[in-house]
């Protein structure tokens, strides 16, 4: 008879509540099978299974797996007894447009699931969905990437170059090259509704009305609470954190969060947007309002016919964008003047961003619609005549990138390429940080690295570094670790 199979399992959870992710990581050893299952408390979670040449391999290095995150702050736990991370879904509705002809819509990518994540840059559209997807296209609808995030994406925010998408799971992932990272983990205890990051500083809001700071090296700087709740709306830059919630938008100072200016707005606010100096505020009450970032004051409304889910301008403001809950996009001038209203075509914009001539949309059947915006096709719409929308198809093989979650499944270099610089991990007060190796920095700088896969002593290798106004630097490109 073949020998039984002897099992080992040891479950652990994050141990400090408000202090971190809310986590769980599982380590099952079967003969010479590790299995490691891990996520958010109260999911399925991700699983990997390794093989070893040995039992006493295996058990060896699933002791090693749990020491590093025993090391990190979990701790032995029952599973079912926690209770889940609280993650609030938006709950909206989306009913038939009003408008008398629809818009013209070029492209349209279906991505399988509910949808509010949308960034356009010079080369790339990204969209992330509620399935933990994040896909990558061009401009003209190709797509291009897929990274598989293990939980759903709240919303997808850009710093200068970085990427970043923030899931339910209370990581926010940064996407900004092949291989993602959590680039922070945001406490258990935040029902995060949206996020923004300037400059390194995650700025998060959620459904208690609070606004969380957090810094480069995810930890926390502050926290305020608004006066209202469901809070929507944040966005930042070097003067102010504006958080837009059901009570209307505050204005909070960047460096210990001393509140600036409060504007009541027309309804609760639902989206934001924000320009040099002003921000924008989609609101249920039927409008979009212009605020002055230095003061406040309301500047322009921009009526609408529904609550409005989403807005966005051109350049400096001279066009702004509402998507209301009617499934119908608008178009104003910047004193008010409504220009155009069009139906979507398919449902009702959760997140758009105007980009060139066109205005990208994200819609309630988990859709990204590209529209050309230009004078001569809305006019052309007006009149009835649209181009036949094209339906974007995935490719057969498309390349699928899932995120780091351990150092080993970092590669490896025996070499600095050329122009490339090394950092390492080092021990300071308790905490693991990076600093950078290579000359021609500065080695007192803490470097902000995915802390999954930071190990005492290693050496890695970035493809470059970009300092921070807050006295740090930021990796830019691929992670590798030096041999």
């Amino acid at each position: 008879m073949p020998a039984a199979t002897t099992l080992s399992t040891t479950y652990l959870e994050l141990s400090q509540e408000g202090e971190g992710a809310h986590k769980f990581y599982e380590v099952t050893v079967a003969d010479q099978t590790v299995t490691v299952r891990y996520g958010r408390i109260g999911a399925a979670g991700q699983t990997q299974t390794t093989s070893f040449a040995s039992a006493a391999k295996a058990r060896a290095a699933a002791a090693k797996k749990v020491a590093e995150k025993v090391r990190k702050g979990y701790a032995p736990a029952v599973p079912g007894l926690r209770a889940p991370r609280a993650v609030t879904r938006r709950q909206v509705a989306s009913a038939p447009s009003t408008a008398r002809a629809v818009a013209p819509v070029l492209w349209r990518f279906r991505t399988g699931s509910s949808a509010f994540g949308i960034h356009v840059d010079d080369d790339h559209c990204w969209v992330g969905n509620q399935a933990g997807d994040v896909y990558t296209l061009d401009h003209n609808g190709g797509v291009l990437a897929r990274f598989q995030l293990p939980d759903g994406v709240k919303c997808l925010v850009a710093d200068d170059f970085w990427i970043y998408a923030g899931c339910d799971d209370g990581s926010v992932y940064d996407l900004s090259s092949k291989l993602p990272f959590a680039a922070y983990d945001i406490a258990a205890d935040v029902d995060i509704f949206w996020l923004d990051i300037h400059e390194g500083v995650l700025n998060v809001s959620d459904r208690e009305g609070r606004l969380t700071v957090i810094d480069h090296e995810d930890e926390h700087q502050w926290a305020r609470r608004s006066q209202g709740e469901h809070a929507w709306m944040v966005r930042a830059d070097d003067r102010a954190v504006y958080h837009g919630h059901t009570g209307g938008v505050t204005a909070y100072a960047p460096d210990g969060g001393g509140e600036l200016w409060h504007t009541p707005t027309r309804g609760g606010v639902l989206f934001g947007w924000q320009e040099d100096d002003a921000v924008y505020a989609g609101t249920a009450h039927r409008a979009v309002q212009r605020l002055s970032k230095a003061t406040g004051a309301v500047e322009a409304t921009y009526a609408c016919d529904s609550p409005v889910y989403s807005c966005a301008t051109s350049p400096s403001g001279r066009f702004v964008f509402a998507g209301d809950a009617a499934s119908s996009v608008y178009c104003f001038d910047r004193d008010g003047t409504r220009l155009w209203k069009l139906g979507t075509g398919g449902g009702s914009a959760l997140s758009m961003q105007y980009r060139d001539g066109r205005l990208y949309l994200v819609t309630t059947d988990g859709s990204l619609v590209c529209v050309d915006a230009s004078e001569a096709a809305v006019s052309a719409a007006q009149q009835g005549t649209v181009p036949q929308p094209r339906d974007v198809k995935l490719a057969a093989a498309l390349p699928t990138y899932a995120p780091a979650t351990t150092a080993t499944a970092v590669a490896t270099v025996t070499r600095v390429p050329a122009g490339a610089v090394v950092v390492e991990c080092v021990q300071d007060g308790g905490r693991l940080r990076v600093h950078v190796v290579s000359e021609g920095y500065d080695g007192s700088w803490n470097v902000q690295f995915p802390r999954a896969i930071r190990q005492p002593g290693a050496r890695y290798v970035v493809d470059a570094l970009h300092p921070a106004a807050g006295g740090f630097y930021r990796v830019r490109g691929d992670i590798r670790r030096l041999q």
